[in-house]
């Protein structure tokens, strides 16, 4: 077990220092009695160089690499299997060292790849129409598990160098796995580290209200809220996290969200035929978020086994576009990728 200061001790299980943060890890190596660059130096190998051995890391004395790796060792998040949509989007399989499975895509861009991250083994949000939900929830990921998907990526993929930007869109909610969250954003921002930069970062969230004005205050990155109906009892039906965090509690932290000037939080809303994807419900919508600096994602919703909702037609998508265009709102309908291997909004998730 690690000691009261959080480090290993003899004879104990040794300490992964990819669930380190940058000053996590400069305190680590202190408590070793050793100089804080040397912190800097251990970063750079693992997430500039991909060094997975500590004795290979030869501008640190062999003496002290034999000290470090009788009681640290470097983590690794091997890809087990990847599979690639027929639009070029990529879907990596993660097996954790607890058996358990989660998965990640890699989603190609213009000039770069951007990387959508899974936080939570499962989900326990119960979104009916989301695939991941069905699975129920199995756990919380840690640092290392969660920007361990990025570093494996980055070193394990031709694509790897060219991914820009992290959204943490995957399997589960990253606000009910809030410390680990924060922990491993702060590891893939790090000058020294993945060197990912913030305003490049995205958390998406159901709707956490309290942990929304958290995230506020500790580390305000770009936010999605998955929004997917313009009242509440429509919310309450899809997304059962709602009866506890009503849309005038979610869209008050919304508002209250430190965004700076020229950015705004993001709506996702996947359009279901029949359910909230009317003229009507256009009309609801811009209304509603009339006072939050906002704009739209709209996803017309990714069928898939075992769930009854369709997707709706796209003239109904381009016509829902329209109005909320009308009301000066920036709405882009977001082409899904990656259906043809369930690689798409909501149909992660994981497998033995």
């Amino acid at each position: 077990m690690p000691s009261r200061n959080g480090f290993a001790e003899s004879g104990t299980e040794k300490i992964d220092l990819t669930n380190l943060t940058p000053a996590e890890l400069e305190s680590f190596i202190q408590h070793l009695g050793k100089e804080r660059f040397r912190a800097r130096q251990l970063i750079k190998w693992i997430y500039r160089a991909g060094c997975r051995d500590i004795g290979e890391m030869t501008n640190l004395s062999q003496e002290f690499r034999k000290e470090l790796g009788r009681i640290a060792r470097v983590g690794f998040l091997p890809v087990e299997t990847i599979q690639v949509s027929a639009d070029g989007t990529k879907k990596a399989l993660f097996r954790l060292a607890d058996g358990e499975t989660v998965e990640t895509v890699l989603i190609q861009e213009k000039n770069h790849w951007t990387v959508c991250v899974s936080t939570q083994a499962g989900c326990a949000m119960g979104c009916t129409f989301c695939l991941t939900g069905a699975s129920g929830f199995r756990r919380d990921l840690l640092p290392s598990e969660i920007a361990g998907q990025v570093t494996a990526l980055r070193f394990g993929t031709p694509e790897g160098p060219s991914i820009k930007n992290v959204v943490l869109m995957g399997m589960g909610e990253p606000l009910l796995n809030y410390d680990n969250t924060l922990k491993a954003i702060d590891i893939m921002t790090s000058d020294t580290g993945l060197g990912i930069s913030k305003r490049r970062v995205t958390v998406s969230t159901c709707g956490i209200a309290p942990m929304i004005r958290r995230l506020g205050e500790d580390l305000p990155v770009n936010l999605a809220l998955s929004l997917n109906a313009p009242d509440d009892d429509t919310r309450d039906r899809l997304m059962p996290i709602n009866r506890k965090y009503p849309l005038a509690e979610v869209l008050g932290a919304c508002r209250d969200y430190p965004m700076p000037l020229r950015r705004r939080i993001t709506m996702e809303y996947i359009l279901i035929k029949d359910v909230n994807d009317s003229p009507e419900d256009a009309e609801k919508l811009a209304r509603m978020v009339k006072n939050v600096r906002c704009k739209f994602n709209l996803i017309a919703f990714n069928e898939h086994p075992g769930c009854d909702f369709k997707t709706s037609p796209p003239e109904r998508v381009d016509a829902f576009r329209d109005i909320l265009v009308k009301h000066n709102y920036t709405a882009v309908v977001r082409k899904s990728k990656g259906r043809d291997i369930l690689a798409a909004c909501g149909q992660l998730r994981g497998r033995s």
